[in-house]
């Protein structure tokens, strides 16, 4: 099925056709679910994965869901929904998001500097004289200038607070001034740990679990990982000589705030379903335990934007995808999948990888225990599988009252052949940018060429002051944009006409 966003960009940028129709019929995920299994299947044969599980959340539920493999090499438990991983870097969603609380709650301001909640940043010497002050903002989108501390920032999980604190109190080298370029630092995300702890006055995980885990039910879940029970939990290995080894149980340390979670497919199930029913903006109770609006906010990326293929085997033949950092998330704009929100996790012992698809309310997710073994490649095609077989249907823009007023009375004026009906409709700048005159003639070439347009397609709105449409004539077909212009009340500031390019004699 093709959506009316697509249609929308069709008729914006004359791309239009009857390709609509060959499109695959849609499939069923049931159906779609055995090429799914596959690829996750070839993922943990040529990764040496001993186990891993994969979701899909739909629809504020988890519509699917499958263990492969074991959980633990001695007692060969397979892996299951309940199964305990930790998700590594994926824990920095949660941090983010615990940062946003503490800012609607009045608690801290994004742009305070870091120094006013870890006093021992105080005393650093930065790059330069002209370098700016790390803000909090900046260590949520990586621009502190602190150089990239993977693999280094994944051994530090098991550091005691009491040496984090010297750690910092000992001042860092940079990587470059801060806000000036995005650089991946672990450590940024630990200091944000810090300021969880300073500005709510409790543990940065206790924050975590009564703002977060307990009230979405993530009842596994949580960052003692050692201490889990021991029949879920799923223990963490690396591959090396051709042999799996395990690796060191980490307990939870200063540097849990970058990527000590640990949780059950289940349990993240409702993390990815929570964060997902934040779009779209509607009059809907906000009964989550982060507003509605802050959680759309860590789609917001920093301006340091790169241009990068997509994940996944697609991903060569795909669009490049327009790639910046958010707030816990690597947010991208896919021709085919829309807006999406993607992280990895990388750990001694695990791999993770998650993606949301707000557009279609859906979220792809799997997570493994073996060393940097990330299963975004069969996460990211599973996605762009689901797209294929029409199983990603995108929400409607509503057609707003006002827009659809206006294009009713455009019709009226091309009927007419004149802008007679448009008369006390039409913003101040209209008839500066195209007379009255001119605008009689181009009705009557338009005529001339498509004759009478009596039927119209469903309009596809940009939002709930413009939208594209779709007009059926006698002899062909006209595409068109709709913009209104921001006057109270409403007026119509462009109007624009072709003709579909092979829809006519």
């Amino acid at each position: 099925m093709r959506s009316r966003s697509r249609i929308a960009l069709a008729a914006l940028f004359a791309v239009a056709s009857p390709a609509a129709a060959q499109d695959p019929a849609p499939k069923t995920l049931e159906q779609l679910a055995p090429d799914i299994d596959a690829r996750f299947a070839t993922f943990q044969t040529d990764a040496h994965i001993p186990g891993l599980v994969y979701g899909v959340v739909q629809n504020g539920k988890l519509v699917y869901v499958k263990g492969l493999g074991v959980q633990d090499l001695d007692a060969r438990r397979p892996v299951t929904p309940d199964s305990l991983f930790r998700i590594a870097s994926m824990t920095k969603a949660f941090t983010a998001l615990s940062i946003l609380k503490l800012r609607d709650d009045g608690k801290l301001r994004l742009d305070d500097l870091a120094e006013t909640y870890v006093p021992q940043m105080k005393g650093w010497t930065y790059p330069t004289k002209d370098s700016p002050r790390i803000r909090i903002r900046d260590l949520l989108q990586h621009v502190g200038g602190f150089v990239t501390d993977d693999p280094w920032g994944d051994r530090q999980q098991v550091l005691p607070q009491a040496e984090f604190t010297k750690m910092i109190a000992a001042g860092v080298p940079f990587s470059r001034a801060p806000q000036s370029q995005h650089e991946y630092s672990n450590f940024g995300y630990a200091l944000l740990g810090r300021i969880v702890a300073k500005a709510s006055g409790m543990a940065y995980t206790d924050y975590v679990r009564k703002t977060i885990l307990t009230p979405l039910g993530m009842t596994a879940s949580g960052f003692d990982a050692p201490h889990a029970p021991k029949d879920k939990y799923a223990l963490g290995y690396r591959w090396e000589n051709d042999a799996w080894a395990p690796e060191p149980e980490m307990v939870d340390g200063a540097f849990n705030a970058m990527g000590g979670l640990q949780v059950s497919a289940n349990d993240y199930a409702k993390w990815v379903a929570f964060l997902l029913s934040a779009w779209p903006a509607r009059d809907d109770p906000d009964t989550g335990p982060v507003r509605r609006s802050t959680v759309r906010e860590i789609a917001q990326g920093s301006n340091f934007t790169s241009v990068v293929n997509r994940i996944g085997a697609s991903g060569a033949d795909a669009c490049k995808q327009s790639l910046a950092y958010g707030m816990g998330w690597r947010v991208a704009q896919d021709c085919d999948l829309g807006l999406t929100l993607a992280h990895g996790g990388g750990y001694p012992g695990y791999g993770s990888h998650v993606m949301l698809m707000p557009d279609t309310g859906t979220g792809v997710f799997a997570l493994a225990n073996r060393t940097y073994a990330g299963p975004s490649g069969p996460a990211w095609d599973t996605a762009v599988a689901m797209d294929k077989a029409g199983l990603l249907v995108r929400r409607d823009t509503p057609v707003s009252p006002a827009v659809a007023d206006m294009f009713a009375a455009t019709r009226a004026a091309y009927d007419a052949g004149s802008l007679k009906p448009l008369d006390g409709k039409l913003a101040m700048n209209f008839l500066l940018d195209r007379s009255a005159d001119n605008w009689t003639a181009e009705l009557a070439k338009l005529k001339d060429q498509v004759g009478a347009c009596p039927t119209a397609e469903p309009l596809a709105p940009l939002g709930a002051m413009s939208t594209a449409f779709r007009l059926n004539c006698e002899k062909g077909k006209l595409d068109g944009t709709l913009l209104l212009a921001p006057t109270s009340p409403v007026m119509i500031q462009a109007w624009r006409l072709r003709v579909v390019p092979g829809d006519h004699p």
